[in-house]
């Protein structure tokens, strides 16, 4: 039986303007080069009903944390034809805030979440600032919530979630990060989350600082690299990249919405700047 193809849209809602390269490095950055962040969810549309990949966060959260709020969620997810109070599956690639907020957007959803990463921000490591710095506990308390409610889903190592979309345990930049490999027209894409957040850390080998281990992000990058087609077929976290490289969901949604299913650009190289 083939396996379905899907497409795969990047949907921008937030941005933080003002950040600099040595802050995305693990050791730092000599150039020190500004080097924004943007923060994005995904749909997945194909047979059935589409699956969102995170969530974000909310206004409060942007606020607390000097974060630029484009727009909810959800209007991105509208955009595309798609009602975030239908929808019925959601996956989660880790718990930080910027991946895991806005459950009353949800109403219906199931979560599917490593067990891992639930062990790990609900239990001794939260008790280090450090470790806990990137989690919102109202967020994590809601996920408890639906847990009880019977509308958490846990995997364990790699799962597939339906054909041609799975979801494969990474760790290291938490312990329970997942990344999402889908089935397309031009072959197997990764959502990298934030086990890349940009192309420079998994092309130059330099990590993010925000780190549970850093053995197993660096390991990270070569399991990225067999799972995806090749390196143009891997969509990292937060760069900006990302909407420059990609064509644009439909007209009006230039720097918005991107189909990272198609082939990227002329302007693509397997190099960032």
């Amino acid at each position: 039986m083939s396996v379905p193809e899907y497409e795969v849209y990047a949907i921008k809602y937030g941005h933080i303007p003002e950040r600099r390269s040595g802050e995305n490095f693990i050791h730092g950055d000599s150039h020190d080069v500004p080097m924004p962040i943007d923060f994005y969810v995904w749909a997945i549309k194909g047979p059935g009903e589409a699956i969102i990949v995170d969530t974000g966060f909310d206004p409060a959260v942007a606020a607390k944390r000097n974060r630029q709020l484009l727009r909810s969620p959800a209007i991105g997810l509208d955009a595309l034809g798609i009602d975030a109070r239908r929808v019925r599956e959601v996956i989660l690639t880790h718990l930080h805030y910027d991946h895991a907020g806005n459950h009353e957007l949800f109403p219906q959803a199931r979560y599917h979440v490593q067990e891992k990463e639930m062990s790990y921000c609900t239990g001794r490591c939260m008790c280090h600032p450090h470790l806990r710095a990137a989690y919102e506990a109202t967020d994590i308390a809601q996920l408890v919530h639906r847990t009880f409610e019977g509308r958490v889903v846990f995997s364990s190592g790699e799962e597939e979630k339906a054909p041609g979309i799975s979801v494969h345990h990474i760790g290291g930049h938490t312990m329970g990060l997942q990344v999402v490999r889908v089935h397309t027209r031009r072959g197997w894409v990764v959502l990298a989350s934030d086990a890349a957040h940009y192309y420079a850390n998994i092309e130059t080998g330099r990590p993010f600082p925000i780190a549970a281990n850093v053995a197993e992000m660096l390991d990270g990058y070569d399991k990225i690299r067999l799972l995806a087609n090749s390196p143009a077929h891997i969509i990292p976290g937060h760069d900006p990249l990302v909407l420059a490289r990609y064509p644009a969901a439909r007209p009006g949604l230039e720097g918005i919405v991107a189909r990272v299913d198609l082939d990227p650009g002329p302007e693509f190289s397997t190099q960032s700047p």
